[in-house]
């Protein structure tokens, strides 16, 4: 006999509906009650308490804008690249198609211009919904809104973890807060403030917040041209992002952007040939994926990291690393920076060409400054930051300080040993002391004994010396034919190491030291102990450049000497305004005196030599073949060819290239290597840096200005007769005086040292 359904069932199902609809009925009238009524007014113990839980609830809501992103520019307005914590980009509701304003209310609030915050209509409606069994949702768009800005605060403030997501994890007091700070909100904003805010605000996808950037990820469009059929899909993906994702479920996001169209029509907001049509249209998407931070950047990734960290370290924008942080990837900031785009084109591409497919991970870098206001150029060198083709991976910076001042960390290498790219120096002061450039010296003397009279009115304990019993530590020239005498600018022009110790030994090495000091050159591994280390020359083997100084240290450094004397610290960001417009602390030129006039338009003299006829003779940039300008350089190469330069200038733009070994310790050798496909016994300031340097200024210093150099006064040109080296006291148990003078032997010694190259 077969089984049938018993009466009493049905019956008790049925009334189970009933008596289960009258129970969330009375808890929704509780609810609304508190809502609409005072405490007073309410019987019922019940209800009594109910609202006056209510009643303690917060009545306003702090509504910040929304996680925005933050976009660096170039000079020119071009942008190197965007940092956000959340891809945001807010527009205003006229900046949106009307399609996407009609889908979202369509699907999400029919009722949205009619209820004040919370519709009771739709609350009752979703309880009797989910006692059939299909459970829906009541939350308005305000009530949405609500929630999100609340979550969006949270996670502003680092507290994730207190993310409250519908239907997860609130509880009644959970819902009753938002309610309540729904009406509040609808009391505050118009109902389009609040459209607005939360088509800026609500999550599409974890690339995608807000309609601007989920127009442009899913679509490559803007919220403003987006079609009826991709406006009713991003209407459908809010109720679940995941479920409704066009990308990975193309079919459950077209039942979801159909079942809006519908509603779209049956609410009049479409015709049916407009809802036939979207119907029709294929679900197809054009994802312009976003590329987040400075590592992304196609033109200047390097550059972007020194601004973003000059930003992270300027307590301007937050008491703590973690609230300047927020302020920057979530701020929606503008930063305007001093690059010029052109010039980083021209300067990518040279470093590029430097070392060619570089399987043995040789390194390349350039940056270049503008006299008279620091601004930073370009800056560039010859790696990726992340692998892609068997190219050279590196994610510091070759041109900066390991560290900023105050000890946080810059994601820089901290230079390199420069050469003699320090030589202008000794050279400058020898000017500041009165003294002509064409003033004989004796190039034959090797040998700087322990004693030896140096001059150093500096309040230093020791000077170093230059000096060996077994005769292995002669000083040297690059070339044989240099050890005799010869002017003090012949002697800088061609690089002659031993004119240049010549020079040390008639001027004061403190003085030397103080234009060290005033241009600005310091040692690029600072430390929070040591925050600005000095370069000593009292240690003179940093006349010929042993310590690690960074290419923008040298490059700033060389601007003195175009600037008729004046210093300027190099600067990078000239504008920084926050998401409402308001301008926000950035940098502004600091130039101080660092050397006088004269000595500056001295050795732009003697540094237009190196070029015409000197170490840099091959190098001269040239705008065609026969057409020079006015220029001043260096080279500079140290001990073992492992770091070689040039730096240089034109009235309008200075430049540092270098070029070597970029890895561990840079103890790697450049000699007897090939680079290039070329063979070299050892690589020299003009061979590799050198073209990059003639190269990109060729291309790019015209346009910042080639103005002829200002002449050095007479004094300073005038051709006295040859100096001696001075001749020493026997010393005695008192006294530091050497024992003998400066030995002129000039025969080669055995191996090359420190300062045997340019």
């Amino acid at each position: 006999m077969a089984t049938g359904k018993n009466p009493l069932f049905d019956t008790a199902t049925t009334l189970g509906k009933i008596f289960l609809f009258l129970g969330v009925s009375a808890i929704c009238g509780v609810l609304v009650a508190g809502l609409l009524v005072p405490a007073a007014a309410v019987s019922g113990s019940a209800a009594s308490g109910s609202i006056q839980f209510f009643d303690t609830l917060p009545a306003e809501l702090k509504v910040d804008p929304p996680s925005q992103s933050t976009t660096i520019l170039a000079s020119d307005g071009s942008v190197i690249a965007n940092l956000y914590a959340e891809n945001r980009t807010r527009v205003s509701l006229d900046q949106m198609s009307p399609h996407i304003k009609n889908a979202i209310i369509a699907i999400e609030d029919s009722r949205f211009y009619e209820h004040g915050g919370v519709d009771t209509t739709g609350i009752l409606r979703a309880l009797v919904s989910t006692a059939r069994g299909n459970k829906q949702g009541a939350s308005t768009i305000t009530q949405q809104y609500v929630n999100n800005v609340i979550n969006s605060s949270l996670e502003a403030e680092g507290k994730g973890d207190e993310v409250l997501l519908n239907g997860v994890n609130k509880g009644v007091g959970d819902k009753l807060r938002e309610m309540k700070l729904a009406i509040a909100l609808e009391k505050k904003f118009t109902k389009e403030q609040i459209l607005e805010g939360y088509l800026n605000i609500v999550f599409f996808n974890r690339d995608a917040y807000g309609i601007e950037a989920a127009s442009k990820f899913f679509f490559s469009t803007t919220a403003k041209d987006l079609t009826l059929p991709q406006a009713a899909l991003l209407a459908g993906v809010v109720n679940s992002p995941s479920y409704y994702d066009p990308i990975t479920n193309p079919e459950n996001a077209k039942t979801r952007r159909d079942l809006v169209l519908k509603a779209m029509l049956t609410q009049g907001k479409i015709q049916q040939a407009d809802y036939d049509a979207a119907v029709a249209t294929p679900v197809e998407t054009k994802v312009t994926q976003p590329r987040q931070g400075c590592a992304y950047s196609q033109t200047a990734p390097y550059f972007c990291d020194y601004v973003l960290h000059l930003l992270l370290n300027n307590p301007a924008y937050g008491a703590d690393a973690a609230e300047r942080e927020r302020k920057i990837f979530r701020g929606g900031l503008t930063i305007k920076t001093t690059l010029d785009p052109n010039a980083q084109a021209v300067a990518q591409a040279q470093v590029d060409a430097s070392a060619g497919a570089n399987p043995d991970k040789w390194g390349a870098s350039l940056v270049s400054v503008q006299p008279g206001s620091g601004k930073i150029v370009s800056m560039a060198q010859n790696t990726v930051w992340f692998p892609a083709d068997g190219k050279f991976d590196q994610t510091q910076n070759f041109n900066v300080d390991s560290q900023d001042a105050k000890g946080n960390d810059l994601n820089g290498l901290g230079g390199f040993q420069p050469g003699s790219t320090m030589k202008p120096f000794t050279f400058a002061e020898w000017l500041n002391e009165g003294k002509s450039m064409n003033t004989q010296l004796n190039g034959a003397v090797r040998r700087y004994p322990q004693y030896f009279p140096w001059k150093n009115t500096c309040p230093a304990p020791t000077v170093g010396w230059y000096d060996a019993s077994n005769g292995t530590h002669d000083l040297q020239n690059a070339e044989e034919g240099y050890y005799k005498y010869m002017s003090v600018l012949d002697g800088l022009a061609n690089s002659i190491n031993t004119i240049t110790f010549a020079t040390a030994a008639q001027v004061d090495l403190c003085g030397i030291q103080k234009i060290v000091d005033a241009v600005g050159i310091h040692g690029g591994l600072p430390t929070a102990d040591s925050p600005n280390p000095q370069v000593p020359m009292t240690t003179l083997g940093n006349l010929i450049g042993s310590t690690q100084t960074a290419p923008l240290t040298m490059a700033s450094a060389f601007a003195t000497f175009a600037n008729d004397g004046k210093y300027c610290e190099p600067i990078a960001i000239d504008s920084v305004t926050d998401a409402t417009g308001a301008q926000l602390p950035a940098q502004t030129p600091n130039c101080r005196d660092a050397v006088s006039p004269d000595v500056a338009h001295g050795v732009a003299y003697a540094m237009q030599e190196v070029l015409n006829r000197g170490s840099g003779s091959l190098i001269q940039p040239r705008i065609s073949t026969r057409t020079t300008f006015p220029i001043a350089a260096k080279t500079g190469t140290n001990d073992t060819n492992s770091s070689t330069w040039v730096a240089g200038y034109t009235k309008g733009l200075a430049t540092a290239t270098w070029f070597g070994d970029p890895l561990g310790n840079q103890q790697r050798a450049g000699q007897n290597v090939t680079i290039n496909g070329k063979f070299y016994k050892g690589i020299d300031g003009y061979m590799i840096a050198g073209p990059q340097f003639s190269n990109y200024m060729a291309q790019v210093a015209p346009s910042y200005g080639t103005d002829p150099f200002p002449a050095p006064p007479s004094n300073l040109l005038n051709a006295p007769a040859p100096v001696a080296p001075p001749r020493t006291s026997t010393p005695t148990s008192q006294s530091t005086e050497p024992a003998t003078q400066p030995s002129a032997d000039p025969s080669p010694a055995p191996a090359p040292t420190k300062s045997s190259k340019k």
